[in-house]
């Protein structure tokens, strides 16, 4: 199975208080420095076939930080569908002062009719971003474990499409700076490993020897076999 380690980026300045969406030139701050750095720690021991970054900043200097340190340094590589949500003429406002517009409320409850304005619609913002997994885990392969850098809004309708969620829901998951989300890939289905960790062991996600691997449900990698474990399993 292909497993993508989906990591938001760390804060910003505007993080919370301004929709930065595709504003030039957002950095991230302390804060998201030291997220990043603690985050980029944690994930050493797991090996990266690749990391696939967001083309702004922001995901830049976290893609940065989750290659610090490894050796041999993996293939960096930047994809313009895996970038934050086009937000049009909500890009730089206040969410204070958007929570007053009326597509606020559609944004909230029926995401997948929300299209901003001389923006794109959530949907699409959707549909290019499992495109672009789907074409990131048939170039790296099966066996393949890789970072996607992107923001919240777009890991949250990844983990929707992974749990076969319409994306009316996405709203129902959180994904906060610096998180990790990990789903595997498998040919029947997604399986959708943890969520918005922001400080748990690595350690299930690092691949064990091939004879640990060629045993039953460790046949196809790390985690749990193709089928889903009736009865819930015993765990990692």
């Amino acid at each position: 199975m292909t497993t993508v380690l989906f990591v938001r980026h760390g804060l910003t300045a505007l993080t919370g208080p301004v929709l930065a969406g595709w504003t030039p030139g957002v950095h991230l701050d302390e804060r998201g420095h030291a997220q990043v750095a603690s985050l980029g720690e944690r994930l050493l021991a797991v090996p990266l076939a690749a990391v696939v970054t967001s083309p702004l900043d922001r995901c830049r200097e976290t893609a940065t930080a989750v290659l610090a340190g490894r050796r041999p340094v993996p293939a960096l590589h930047v994809d313009e569908r895996l970038g934050e949500v086009r937000y049009g003429s909500w890009t730089g406002r206040e969410l204070k002062e958007l929570r007053k517009d009326p597509l606020w409320r559609v944004v909230q409850g029926h995401p997948s009719a929300a299209v901003f304005p001389d923006g794109e619609g959530l949907a699409a913002m959707a549909a290019r971003a499992a495109e672009a997994v789907r074409d990131w885990n048939a170039r790296l392969g099966p066996d393949a474990t890789y970072a996607v850098v992107s923001h919240a809004d777009v890991i949250k309708a990844l983990v929707a499409d992974a749990l076969g969620l319409h994306l009316d829901e996405f709203q129902r998951i959180v994904v906060d700076p610096a998180s990790l989300t990990v789903v595997r890939y498998a040919e029947l289905r997604p399986f959708v490993v943890r969520v918005n960790d922001t400080g748990g062991s690595v350690d299930a996600l690092v691949p064990g020897p091939p004879a640990r691997r060629s045993r039953g449900r460790r046949a196809h990698g790390p985690g749990p076999a193709p089928d889903a474990a009736v009865g819930g399993g015993a765990g990692e």
